[in-house]
């Protein structure tokens, strides 16, 4: 802990500051599938939560989640996640399964938008996992237009560019 004593009212906003570094240190998780946005162009994004069995928010605390290979699809005014990987505990006597079909929560105007939304060679990808302050599993989705090879190319043109670009500035 910091604590530097020049005031006393400014020993206890070092304090607090600290103690809000810790906080954010325990809700950490985040996981993000960068290969979605090389992938597919995002025309829009939304926030879903997941219902979760047993064990699985536990292997999500720790970091034992794989969102690479996911997606999601509409089915009767209902949204769902299939392909998402979260492991197993190695401690737990009654574990889940890992790569079973989860349910997404999500608003009825923003399945009907989905549902919309979803034409041909459009799809519903999943972007990121993450975990809210409160402790609370949020799933990012967006709906997603493939991408040709040649706009493939220009993505890869374009950051090398910028990492060029950052090298030189240094």
């Amino acid at each position: 802990m910091y604590s530097i004593y020049i005031s006393s009212t400014f020993a206890i906003f070092v304090t607090i500051m600290c103690a809000k570094e810790k906080n954010k240190a325990k809700s950490s998780v985040h996981v993000e599938n960068r290969r979605a946005r090389f992938e597919y162009e995002l025309l829009e994004k939304y926030e879903a939560g997941i219902i979760l069995q047993g064990t699985e928010i536990k292997s999500i605390r720790l970091n034992n989640v794989v969102i690479s290979d996911s997606f999601c699809y509409v089915q009767d005014n209902e949204v769902f996640v299939k392909g998402m990987h979260i492991g197993p505990l190695q401690d737990a006597a009654d574990n889940h399964e890992p790569d079973r079909v989860r349910k997404l929560l999500l608003k009825k105007t923003e399945i009907k938008r989905i549902a919309n939304k979803l034409i041909k060679g459009t799809t519903l990808v999943v972007t990121r996992l993450y975990l809210t302050n409160r402790g609370l599993c949020k799933l990012e989705i967006a709906v997603g237009k493939g991408k040709k090879l040649y706009d493939k190319r220009e993505t890869i043109k374009k950051r090398d560019n910028l990492r060029d670009t950052q090298r030189e500035a240094k």
